[in-house]
C-alpha cells in the first residue's frame, strides 16, 4: 500500500486517484498523525438497467397496445 502525505496527495490528486484505482487502496496521512485510507468505489449498476429492444413499432402502435391492455377485464 502506498502512502502519501497530505501535501503530496493534494498536489498530485489525479495520480493519487489513479494509483488507488490500480492498487486498490492508498493511505494519506497528515502531520498530526491522522491517516485516511482511499479505496475506489465499486461501480454499481441497477438491475433494471437493461438494453432496449427495437420492436420497430410506432408511437401510435405502442399507445394502442397500452390502451387495449388497460381496457381488458380479467376474471
Amino acid at each position: 500500500m502506498r502512502q502519501y502525505n497530505f501535501s503530496e496527495a493534494r498536489k498530485n490528486f489525479a495520480s493519487v486517484l489513479e494509483t488507488a484505482k490500480q492498487e486498490g487502496i492508498i493511505c494519506i496521512y497528515k502531520r498530526n498523525g491522522e491517516a485516511y485510507y482511499l479505496t475506489p468505489a465499486k461501480a454499481t449498476k441497477s438491475p433494471l438497467d437493461v438494453e432496449g429492444i427495437d420492436l420497430r413499432l410506432s408511437d401510435e402502435q405502442i399507445m394502442s397496445i397500452v390502451r387495449d391492455s388497460r381496457e381488458r377485464t380479467y376474471f
